[in-house]
């Protein structure tokens, strides 16, 4: 019986096939940033480009480069891997990647089709949240900021209007 086991998709390919084609989907990924394939694909490729930025982010660079040069297949990409994408999410603790449904079908053969983008990039298809720790880290004076500009917060402006 499988009780238990991780349930990954194969489809419909053998082990070295499905991946061969991950690897070039991620490294196709990491140098777009934004890839338009099916939609059993892409949310398989999710897990391995968030690994690949979770590599990005590790203090010992040497080693991080080693691993990803385990997956990725070509050497300025890995460069792009550790000085763009790893830097750009230190912040965030997970979630890279988004995947979105596209609402038309492949021609072919109706396979349904979607879009897989790095989130916090430029030219986005739709803005990603604000991550706490960077929430924390910009936004926490924001009431000092305020009052050093001379300008009220809203809290107080509303009760002295209430007041009148």
């Amino acid at each position: 019986m499988r009780k238990r086991l991780a349930q990954f998709r194969k489809l419909n390919r053998t082990p070295k096939h499905k991946w061969a084609m991950l690897r070039n989907m991620v490294t196709s990924l990491i140098k777009h940033e934004r890839i338009v394939t099916t939609l059993p694909k892409a949310k398989e490729l999710r897990h391995v480009a968030d690994t690949m930025v979770t590599y990005a982010k590790k203090d010992n660079k040497l080693y991080a480069k080693q691993l990803a040069r385990r997956v990725v297949r070509e050497e300025p990409i890995v460069h792009k891997l550790l000085e763009v994408l790893g830097p750009r999410y230190e912040d965030r603790d997970g979630g890279y990647t988004r995947v979105l449904k596209l609402s038309k079908h492949r021609h072919g053969d109706g396979a349904p089709m979607a879009v897989i983008e790095y989130v916090d990039r430029p030219g986005e298809i739709r803005a990603a949240r604000v991550p706490k720790k960077r929430k924390e880290r910009y936004f926490h004076n924001l009431r000092e900021v305020l009052e050093h500009a001379g300008i009220q917060p809203m809290d107080n402006v509303s009760l002295q209007e209430k007041q009148r």
